[in-house]
């Protein structure tokens, strides 16, 4: 690659930053939504900050700024946003789904003071503060969709056993938006989250409570390692966790002690790519990226080789590993039945 082409690559990642928050805030303030309600009639920028309750001369900034960005349209100072675009950054029920990614990147970013001493010193991020843990939730609406279109299609064993029924649990649950979704899916399954962090458990709980699903769906105060089940769960499911477990070994091994005979233990990730010689890639670029925050936060993702070695570590039997269309990995411990 040339000098001028070169330039040309970084100078659209300094763009990408800049589009990075203009995502964030038209996610935030709702003004992507605003925008796509109105449809092919548009909004004004007047129209869309007095909807939004900002400030007009913010709003006209953003919106050119989304418009230069390609991420919505402006005809006669109407403001419309495309199909693809309104698919890609607002519609979470679709793997393709990248509105959290958005948001993550952003709210996560806002901690990185500390991010360069953290390279000389090894000093971590003490504590995340609740903004991040309700951003994690906006990332972890694309796993549930990976989830219900991927892992699934993969598992259809799985999908029969939960339409008969069966007793769940969901390790390190966050706002619950998992098994709120899954008990009105299996409609006969009876649900367990356990959550140590106190924002999400309430969270999670009022969640429950809103949906009605209080008779079906229970949330326990834990940490992962301490949990008490003992071979009473159809399915024990990790999502997109395990590698934010501060001890994932000790984590491991008590979710599959919840296992019942003929149950499972699940565990979705998107694994570190294993071979540093490999073409450079875009979905590399993002999780290598991710990857420092994850170490600057003291914990760690891990390639799929990895992850099989947690289950050696916590002495759970060998799991299949599935490589789904996402990009993203499922691994699979079935416990024989006695």
């Amino acid at each position: 690659m040339g000098r001028a082409d070169r330039f040309e690559e970084l100078a659209a990642s300094v763009g990408g930053f800049y589009r990075s928050w203009v995502i964030y805030l038209g996610l935030e303030l709702g003004l992507l939504a605003r925008i796509r309600a109105a449809g092919e009639a548009g909004l004004t920028a007047d129209e869309l900050a007095r909807d939004a309750e900002c400030r007009p001369e913010a709003v006209r900034a953003w919106l050119r700024a989304a418009h230069a960005g390609d991420l919505v349209e402006l005809d006669g100072g109407k403001a419309s946003v495309a199909d693809d675009v309104a698919a890609v950054l607002l519609d979470d029920t679709h793997p393709e789904y990248l509105g959290g990614q958005f948001v993550v990147a952003v709210v996560a970013s806002l901690d990185y003071a500390g991010l360069a001493d953290f390279f000389r010193t090894g000093r971590t991020i003490a504590e995340r503060p609740p903004r991040f843990h309700r951003a994690i939730e906006a990332v972890t609406v694309q796993d549930i969709a990976v989830f219900f279109q991927e892992a699934l299609a993969e598992l259809p064993d799985l999908t029969a056993t939960l339409t008969r029924g069966g007793r769940i649990l969901d390790v390190a649950c966050g706002g619950g938006r998992w098994m709120i979704a899954v008990a009105r899916r299996f409609p006969a399954t009876e649900l367990v989250g356990v959550e140590f962090e106190p924002d999400s458990l309430e969270r999670a709980r009022r969640r429950v409570r809103e949906a009605g699903l209080d008779a079906r769906i229970r949330v326990d105060a834990r940490t992962i390692p301490d949990m008490p089940y003992r071979n009473e769960f159809d399915l024990v499911y990790l999502q997109d966790a395990l590698h934010e477990l501060p001890d994932p070994v000790a984590s491991l091994r008590a979710a599959w002690a919840a296992v019942a005979p003929g149950g499972r233990l699940v565990v979705l990730e998107w694994c570190l790519p294993p071979d540093p010689d490999d073409a450079p890639t875009l979905q590399a670029e993002l999780l290598w990226g991710t990857q420092v925050d994850e170490l600057f936060q003291g914990t760690t993702m891990y390639t799929q080789a990895g992850y099989v070695e947690l289950f050696a570590a916590a002495g759970v039997v060998t799991p299949a590993a599935v490589d789904l269309l996402s990009g993203a990995s499922i691994f699979v411990a079935r416990r024989p039945v006695v």
